[in-house]
């Protein structure tokens, strides 16, 4: 293929003429698929004389092509042949030599999709052509060798321990020689050799992310590794050459590459080396923690203190993600007894000159907040926004020190505290150090939790500690320190206020607080309100302050979009709902406009990302992602705000029609991100009105469209809402033909469709019951496509589940009670009578729930009803195992009961969180008795709780042959729950007694003497469910 034509058309693919560069990509896609056309792309974008643009154009084409061709399992329309796959493979790794680095990374991810499709099996050359770029004396190949390497051992980072064995081999092959090429490069000063060191070291930590190879653990690889990393540690980086710009200097080559050091011996120590913190799943490992904590783990805990001494002392500059790196290792330090004794005298330099001066309001926080104050409040008050932060990182080391060594740290860092406070009293307000008191008050705030333990023996002085040192601060000449009093007031919102006043005064200074000129401080106040609610007397206060609460509210959700917030005005109009209803439309508009204006900047931001589909998005995706949160905790909102009128359904209808916009934009516009929500809220409408309104009927038709375009993956969530639609919507129902057939098409598809599983066929099935339940005598044209959606699984033996298996079942139950004579003539027609009834008997056991066992019993019951010519021969055969069937479902009935009133009595209680933490006695024990002994990792146990979840399921089969039973679903409500199955049985059992005696006798013929005794205390417990409340089936 001519090279030069295939150059002239990726040339013409970026030039501004819209009608040239769509021809020449046209031009591309019609010889894609000719012989040699992808080696002539890798061609023209290796070469080094071609022009930039041409081969960036090439590259990113070639990226986009083996993407969606090289896997040999997926149908396209223009699959690659052999031989040009063969040819990419033997010049790939040269083409990345002289690929400008625009050019490499999209070379890399080519590399990523060969090696994961085709290594080793179908590209055995692989590993020989990465040990010849990795032995040349050109540092061009070796640093290609090194990106090859690191692409191959990313296939391997998340596989199974039992899939890595390629990668142990490649790791005994390639090692000695890449920690040979660290060696040599940690000598040089270039800029280009910390970029190829901090390759070598990405390698190194993505083999031991989560698990360490056995030749890793060998002493001799351990010592050699570890010398690297410790003296990459101690490389001194004059601060000369060190850039001015604060953030340009976090970036500089060689701290970057330091970082890499950081990480490779803090995952060393905190997943292999620390005995303390190693879990029962990786006890493999532990003789070699042992060792690692003995002989390595000092060394590096020295390192890094001579670090932070130099820092301290400012004779080094260290990058703030390195500082969040050697907390960690402290961390970490402070459990395990060796590395505790080392780092335990220097607890107080560490206290005074490393984690005070980080939780210290600084210059960068002041400069944040005064540019972009609504970005301050994101990464303040979002948990998840500065998870990395070297200030969170100081924060939980401060935590671990106060948490596991309480008896030698908590009341030095009080007394620290405490010092820095006095100091800030007794200064004159001209020259009050406003930064110091606010990272005293981050210190003592950390601690709340520990504070206020029960038996704590400074609880007690909170309260005076507030009047002090936080009380004065809601009126601070800082900004930033009236904003830090309102986050105290949360952080230690279970402190019990022994004087009345002192609490009326917080919660005033909060409110006044509310009103702040700076958007930092008001949110802070808003949050800071949202735990007072647990106070009586703030309760009684805030009613008479409410309308200016909400609309402060509202308007600070329309100020920064900030999911917290909404949760603070769901709690508000949840526990308010009484004092709220005559604002609820007003409050439910302003909730619409406020949801309608962030989607409206979320589709905006949207668009502008994919006007251009060759462009990559330049956008903030993360400020999107927090738009769409805010926006989900607005419809929480909505949520709780339609709940809490459900006595009011004059309310709930202007509410329905102010939410419709909501409810049409999104579906509409397939937001798929907030359809869990706005199902809920559908469920919500009509649930609490417990009917379906001609406004939700339009709904429902907006539903059945976005099912249709996109909605077919939340059938759990569309469920509650569509069963309403049925019970509640019944009348409309039942006479509606369209209406029914939309519903029948979700059943349907869903039931059909190859792109869903077996949780989503329950959710239909469950449909197909709401249907039969609810409209008995109108639906019998539903029965047949019914039975056979369920038969298309039941006697195939493709059910994996028994959850999915149970509701087939039950789906032929519910037609049986439906229609008796109807659903028997077809099950005989197909049939399908006796083998379905044997499957239904065999499976008795598994239809545990109170609702399974109920519709047993109605539906056999049905049967009972029957005369005898309209009973199939089949199933009169074995007539007598019919009420043996019953008898067993009412054996277990009792205990079904009992445990759903137990869980709807826990339910309806909710859970008890007291005791849940109040431990303080063993704690306090367990600290005195560790005294300087190794500390349990708390951190770990839910890691190590998922990690024998998944072992447990590791080996599941398709089909197990152990299931727990299906759970009670307590918010469901039926036609059912208000039948009495004693009652009716009893009905239909006299009534075959009395009216059919040959069927009778028939039925009763094999009971032996337990058996009759048992029926007679059936129909004697129907006899007193008679005389105490009548019910009728």
């Amino acid at each position: 293929m001519d090279q030069n034509t295939v150059y002239q058309l990726f040339v013409a693919t970026y030039q501004p003429d819209p009608s040239v560069h769509k021809q020449a990509e046209l031009s591309l896609r019609n010889i894609e698929s000719h012989n040699g056309f992808l080696p002539t792309v890798l061609q023209i974008l290796a070469s080094e004389s071609l022009e930039l643009g041409a081969r960036q154009a090439a590259a990113i084409y070639f990226k986009n092509r083996m993407n969606k061709a090289w896997d040999r399992t997926t149908q396209t329309v223009a699959p690659i042949n052999e031989e040009d796959r063969r040819i990419v493979k033997c010049s790939l790794l040269q083409a990345l030599v002289t690929a400008p680095n625009a050019v490499k990374v999209q070379l890399t991810s080519t590399l990523q999709t060969i090696l994961t499709n085709d290594f080793p099996e179908q590209w055995l050359e692989f590993v020989n052509e990465l040990e010849h770029f990795l032995a040349s004396s050109d540092v061009r190949l070796v640093y290609v060798g090194l990106l090859a390497l690191r692409e191959v051992i990313k296939v391997y980072q998340w596989k199974s321990m039992e899939r890595r064995d390629p990668l142990k081999d490649i790791v005994k092959l390639t090692f000695p020689g890449i920690l040979s090429i660290g060696n040599n490069l940690l000598g040089n000063d270039s800029l280009e050799a910390a970029e190829m060191l901090k390759l070598v070291l990405k390698i190194y930590h993505s083999v031991i992310r989560t698990e360490l190879p056995k030749s890793l653990q060998d002493p001799s690889s351990l010592v050699a590794w570890g010398t690297l990393f410790l003296q990459l540690v101690d490389k001194q980086i004059p601060l000369e050459v060190l850039p001015t710009d604060p953030e340009e200097r976090e970036k500089y080559p060689w701290w970057k590459t330091k970082k890499w050091a950081f990480h490779c011996l803090n995952r060393l120590f905190n997943k292999y080396g620390n005995p303390s913190m190693l879990p029962p799943s990786a006890s493999k490992y532990m003789g070699f923690a042992k060792s690692f904590a003995a002989n390595f783990a000092p060394n590096i805990l020295q390192a890094y203190l001579k670090q932070i001494e130099g820092w301290i002392k400012k004779e080094i500059w260290i990058s703030t993600k390195c500082l969040g790196l050697i907390a960690c290792f402290f961390d970490d330090s402070v459990k395990h007894k060796t590395t505790w004794l080392i780092i335990k005298p220097h607890i107080e330099t560490l206290l005074a000159h490393f984690i005070f001066p980080q939780l210290c309001f600084s210059p960068h926080d002041e400069e944040l907040w005064t540019d972009d104050p609504v970005e301050y409040v994101h990464k303040k008050v979002d948990p998840f926004e500065d998870m990395e932060s070297s200030q969170t990182h100081a924060i939980n080391f401060l935590v671990v020190l106060a948490r596991d060594r309480k008896k030698h740290t908590f009341m030095t860092i009080l007394n620290f505290i405490n010092t820095v406070l006095n100091r800030y009293l007794e200064t004159p307000d001209a020259q009050k150090n406003g930064r110091e008191k606010d990272g005293a008050l981050c210190m003592i705030s950390c601690l709340a939790h520990e504070i206020l333990k029960k038996k704590s023996p400074v609880a007690t002085m909170m309260e005076p500690f507030f009047v002090t040192h936080v009380f004065p601060e809601f009126k601070s000449q800082f900004p930033f320190l009236r904003a830090r009093a309102c986050d105290m007031a949360r952080q230690f919102s279970d402190l019990n206020f022994a004087n009345p006043q002192n609490l009326a005064l917080l919660y005033q200074s909060v409110l006044d607080c509310l009103k702040d000129s700076e958007l930092p401080v008001r949110v802070q106040a808003a949050l800071a309100l949202q735990p007072m609610i647990r106070h009586e007397s703030v309760c009684e206060a805030i009613v008479q302050h409410l309308p200016f609460i909400m609309q402060e509210l509202l308007s600070l959700t329309n100020e920064i979009d900030i999911d917290t917030l909404a949760s603070v005005m769901e709690e508000f109009v949840e526990v308010f709902a009484e004092q709220l209803t005559p604002f609820a439309v007003q409050l439910c508009t302003q909730l619409r406009d406020t949801f309608l204006r962030i989607m409206e900047d979320v589709t905006q931001s949207s668009n502008a990302a994919i006007e251009d589909d060759d462009q990559p998005f330049t956008g903030d995706i993360d400020a999107m992602s927090e738009k769409t949160m805010a926006a989900m905790g607005v419809l929480k909102t909505m949520g709780t705000l339609i709940l809490s009128l459900e006595s009011n359904p004059d309310m709930l209808q202007q509410l329905e029609n102010a939410l419709l916009p909501v409810l049409t934009y999104t579906l509409n516009n397939h937001i798929l991100d907030l359809f869990d929500d706005i199902f809920e809220i559908i469920d919500s409408c009509t649930f609490s009105a417990k009917r379906v309104t001609p406004t939700m009927w339009g709904v429902f038709e907006l539903i059945y469209k976005a099912f249709k375009a996109s909605t077919i993956d939340y059938m759990d969530a569309m469920l509650p809402p569509l069963d309403n639609y049925i019970s509640y919507g019944r009348d409309v129902f039942i006479s509606n033909e369209s209406v029914q057939q939309m519903m029948f098409d979700i059943i349907d598809t869903v039931m059909k469709s190859d792109h869903l599983g077996e949780a989503d066929r329950v959710c239909a099935c469950k449909l197909m019951e709401s249907v039969l339940l609810n409209c008995r005598g109108h639906v019998d044209r539903c029965v047949a496509p019914f039975l056979n959606l369920a038969f298309q699984y039941i006697f195939t033996g493709s059910m994996k589940t028994m959850e999915f298996k149970v509701h087939c079942i039950e789906v032929v139950i519910n037609c049986l009670y439906y229609n008796p004579v109807l659903t028997l003539h077809l099950l005989e027609e197909n049939q399908w009578t006796q083998g379905f009834f044997t499957l239904w008997f065999n499976t008795l056991d598994k239809f545990t729930r109170v609702h399974d066992k109920k519709l047993v019993i109605v539906a056999l019951c049905s049967l009972l009803d029957l005369p005898s010519e309209q009973m199939p021969a089949s199933l009169q055969a074995g007539w007598s195992q019919v009420l043996a069937a019953m008898i067993n479902v009412f054996r277990t009935l009792p205990k079904a009961i009992e445990n759903r009133q137990g869980i709807e009595n826990l339910y309806g209680n909710g859970f008890e969180e007291d005791g849940l933490y109040d431990d303080d006695d063993e704690l306090n024990a367990l600290d005195d008795a560790l005294s300087d002994d190794d500390v349990p990792d708390e951190d770990n146990e839910y890691l190590e709780y998922l990690s024998q979840q998944a072992s447990s399921h590791a080996n599941d089969s398709e089909i197990d042959d152990y299931e727990e039973d299906m759970e009670e679903e307590i918010l469901f409500e039926s036609p059912l729950d208000e039948v009495d199955p004693y009652v009716r049985f009893e009905e239909s059992f006299r009534g075959l007694q009395q009216t059919n005696t040959a069927s009778y006798t028939l039925l009763t013929k094999d009971l032996d003497a337990e058996q009759q005794n048992f029926i007679l205390s059936v129909l004697s417990t129907a006899e007193q469910s008679r005389t105490q409340q009548p019910n009728s089936a």
